[in-house]
């Protein structure tokens, strides 16, 4: 059996990688347009970060696991086609800023038309809204030909730096199919390769349109509760209540469960804001204005909670921050991964640098990528070294939760600071009582500060 799967990112390649190890008697061919892409996952500097992802494609790599850009010859060869191609949210046009930019999804449909001379599987990997199958299937079949594509729906639950984790063992398998002979015959053949080494039991199959929206709707209820606890953190901090301990009491609740209850700057990645932002546009456009407004205001909740921190920021240090140097430590969007895209701290730094702070950020994986991120700004200084870039610095903003920086010397970090040396925690992973003790002022999300000024 032949696999091709049609984009190289942070879905398809670690995916495929996990396929072609746990089934080595299947090809795998992973394309992409991007040439600096695909010579990036045949050397050791892959073009992701995620934990033991480098190890399990040496384990593959050359002998069923191939990277290249000729699409054509890939998608003619193969048996199943996964389409991992972004989905970003549309800039322009009748639904911007909320809806889903098909037009790469829609190239690829339509490059797999021309090319395939055979049936073909085709799987949605990419993160579409409902129905979408239904368009591409129109795209494929657009034209009298002997060729036969069925389309499945396979939406990723994969989780940026637990990646795989995720794929070696993960909650559930979600496929959806057709509930024709030919939609259930390809279904079986997708399900007999995930059950090569997940558990039957966790293979859960529905129809096409039930597997599109279940995608959308996980990352809508994960942000929800992420941007619920965070207006809770607001008033924990008026009110003088601790939001670890009021997320540890609700989390004890089994109808609620503790996951996605720590209180912070806010979500980020590709995922939570675009899939939410999608499900709203889909709500309007079914007329269900009440309920999209209802998660429109979780994003909402999600920048207002950024802005705040600012505000908390600037505030704590004598309403002003203009020349003073600021730490950023941390700028993906969440630890274990480089990825920065929606991450919290693009929005914190920009409103610190337009308050005239200067800004130093500090990173273990995601300096290329915020340096891109950042690049309208001047003078933003990068610094991998976090003891480097402490040096004469005013204030430390902690916005990653980085296993690495509880464990980083805070005596060390406070005797290169300039004093009061401030350290405001968007995590709520330092202990708070620990560094008070060596001398900093310290504030978190949703907790009471500890002051040494007062």
């Amino acid at each position: 059996m032949n696999i091709c799967c049609i984009g190289a990112g942070y879905v398809g390649g670690p995916t495929m990688a996990m396929i072609a190890k746990q089934c080595p008697d299947i090809s795998v061919h992973v394309v992409d347009i991007n040439e600096e892409r695909i010579a990036a996952w045949q050397t050791d500097n892959l073009p992701i970060y995620e934990p033991g992802l480098l190890e399990v494609v040496r384990e593959s790599l050359g002998r069923n696991l191939f990277f290249s850009c000729d699409i054509d010859d890939a998608i003619e060869k193969a048996d199943i086609i996964f389409v991992s191609v972004n989905t970003p949210t549309k800039t322009f046009g009748e639904g911007a800023g909320r809806a889903s930019d098909l037009q790469y999804w829609e190239l690829c449909a339509r490059r797999i038309k021309e090319v395939s001379e055979s049936d073909k599987i085709i799987v949605e990997k990419s993160t579409l809204p409902v129905r979408t199958a239904e368009a591409m299937e129109r795209v494929l079949h657009s034209e009298d030909n002997k060729v036969h594509f069925e389309v499945l729906s396979n939406p990723e639950f994969l989780a940026e730096g637990t990646a795989i984790s995720d794929l070696e063992n993960p909650d559930r398998i979600l496929i959806g199919g057709h509930e024709t002979k030919t939609g259930q015959n390809a279904l079986s053949k997708l399900v007999e390769i995930y059950a090569r080494w997940i558990p039957r039991d966790k293979i859960l199959t529905s129809n096409v349109w039930s597997s599109e929206l279940s995608k959308l709707t996980a990352n809508a209820f994960l942000a929800q509760r992420v941007s619920s606890i965070n207006s809770i953190s607001a008033l924990c901090e008026e009110t003088g209540a601790d939001v670890a301990e009021v997320s540890h009491a609700i989390g004890t609740d089994s109808r609620i469960g503790s996951k996605f209850l720590n209180a912070s700057v806010g979500f980020g990645g590709s995922c939570f804001k675009k899939d939410i932002l999608n499900l709203v546009y889909l709500c309007e456009t079914y007329g269900l204005k009440e309920v999209a407004a209802y998660w429109q205001k979780v994003v909402e909740i999600n920048e207002y909670q950024q802005s705040r921190f600012v505000k908390k920021v600037i505030k704590s240090m004598f309403n002003t921050i203009s020349g003073k140097k600021i730490l950023v430590l941390g700028f993906a969007f969440k630890a274990d991964t480089g990825d920065t895209r929606e991450s919290p701290a693009i929005k914190i730094c920009k409103e610190l640098y337009a308050e005239k702070a200067d800004l130093v950020i500090s990173d273990p994986k995601a300096i290329s990528n915020a340096k891109k991120d950042l690049s309208s700004l001047e003078n933003v200084i990068f610094e991998k070294d976090p003891y480097e870039a402490a040096k004469d610095a005013d204030a430390i903003a902690l916005l990653t939760d980085w296993k690495f920086y509880k464990d980083l010397d805070f005596e060390k970090l406070h005797s290169l600071m300039r004093k009061p040396a401030f350290i405001f925690d968007g995590r709520n992973i330092l202990d708070h009582e620990k560094i008070f003790n060596l001398g900093f002022e310290v504030y978190s999300v949703g907790k009471g500060r500890l002051t040494h000024l007062d």
